[in-house]
């Protein structure tokens, strides 16, 4: 009986040991001037590799309320990442753009970086450590 509950017991820390090397932390992200409640903004978190290039490694969907707009992102593991925002006016879940290439809906990305000209990497990346993160993005 002795043996069960020492195996038992050994089973059970080794189930909490590996259920905690996976968890990552969250990172909150707060849109308070979205221009009006229509759509939804969508968020993608980037790594330099998927950055203006494709997909996000994960993505998130928030409802505007009074002109606000918090999302999170969990599980977020150590590492250098970037933002990007998108108020999706018409909910077609891609940004649209005027005739001549300009946007036609709000967007932002972390750090707040003002430019002419398509997002930079190295402008929007973060540093995530061990800290819950709160950032907030201006459109």
């Amino acid at each position: 009986m002795k043996h069960l509950i020492l195996t038992f017991a050994l089973a059970l820390t080794t189930l909490f040991g590996f259920s905690q090397e996976n968890e990552g932390i969250t990172i909150t992200v707060t849109i308070d001037n979205v221009a009006n409640n229509n759509g939804k903004v969508v968020m993608s978190l980037h790594t330099s590799e998927t950055f203006m290039k494709g997909k996000g490694i994960k993505s998130a969907e928030a409802n505007i309320k009074d002109g606000k707009a918090t999302a999170t992102f969990e599980n977020v593991l150590s590492g250098e990442y970037a933002i990007i925002a998108l108020h999706d006016e018409n909910d077609n879940k891609r940004m649209d753009f005027r005739e001549n290439g300009m946007p036609l809906e709000s967007y932002g990305m972390s750090n707040n970086p003002m430019s002419f000209g398509p997002p930079q990497y190295e402008d929007a990346k973060f540093k995530v450590k061990d800290n819950n993160l709160d950032l907030n993005i201006r459109f």
